[in-house]
């Protein structure tokens, strides 16, 4: 199957190793990966601060450059959703909008529900936690989620659970916000920044030795917080993880 790499802007300027991972991963699941150079933002900074004619070129870009491919696999769970659930009122009747909104995924839903991968071969000896972002978990329902009254289904633990050695701790918190939110983490510092310490001390107090989640952006608000109180908390993105276990 041929993919095309949707990286986040965040992702290529401040964690491309996490879009390495995303490659390696996907081409020893026996795809093919292609990486569109002329692709930018998907705009979601802008839209998410209310300004949606400027989030609105960035999102005709999307489909510009996206358009006719087989599979678009995203790093983040956040701008998969931004693709998929946000850009009808920024593209309006644009005839590509439909068959690339069926075709972007974040990674593990990829693997899951397209892939049909149920276990990934490979070692991590780590205790890990598993940070639920809120786009991932509430827009694109990658886990059931505590609030809802349906069977309990995690597409990234499944993953994470089949890697030999990993053990995945138990939150007593497991789908709560960390407080990052994009520009929320600006605007309402004090709240974010306590929602985030919550998470940390939730991981901790479960014996977590790593934290990962599907979102690098609410792993690098939670980095942020733990490396500045001391804490040896590692925080790695999912495909980094399944990238060093598969070797």
């Amino acid at each position: 199957m041929k993919v095309a790499l949707f990286i986040p802007c965040y992702v290529d300027q401040l964690h491309p190793a996490v879009g390495l991972a995303t490659a390696r991963v996907l081409e020893r699941m026996g795809c093919e990966v292609v990486f569109p150079e002329d692709q930018t933002c998907c705009g979601q900074p802008m839209a998410n601060a209310g300004f949606a004619e400027d989030a609105a070129p960035l999102a005709r870009r999307f489909l510009k450059v996206f358009h006719g491919h087989e599979a678009v696999v995203c790093p983040s769970g956040s701008c998969t959703s931004m693709v998929r659930n946000h850009y009808r009122g920024l593209v309006g009747d644009d005839p590509r909008y439909p068959a690339l909104r069926a075709a972007t995924y974040e990674l593990c839903e990829f693997l899951v529900d397209v892939l049909r991968v149920g276990r990934v071969r490979g070692r991590y000896p780590r205790r890990v936690g598993l940070h639920q972002s809120c786009h991932g978990l509430r827009e694109l329902r990658l886990g059931s989620g505590t609030e809802r009254p349906v069977a309990a289904f995690d597409k990234v633990a499944l993953l994470l659970r089949s890697l030999d050695g990993l053990e995945l701790v138990s939150l007593s918190r497991p789908d709560e916000c960390c407080g990052f939110g994009g520009t929320f983490a600006v605007a309402e510092e004090a709240v974010s920044c306590l929602m985030g310490r919550d998470r940390i001390a939730d991981h901790l107090r479960a014996g977590a030795e790593e934290v990962t989640g599907t979102d690098v952006s609410c792993l690098m608000h939670l980095e942020g917080l733990a490396r500045r109180a001391g804490t040896r908390l590692v925080f790695r993105h999912v495909a980094e993880i399944l990238a060093e276990a598969m070797g």
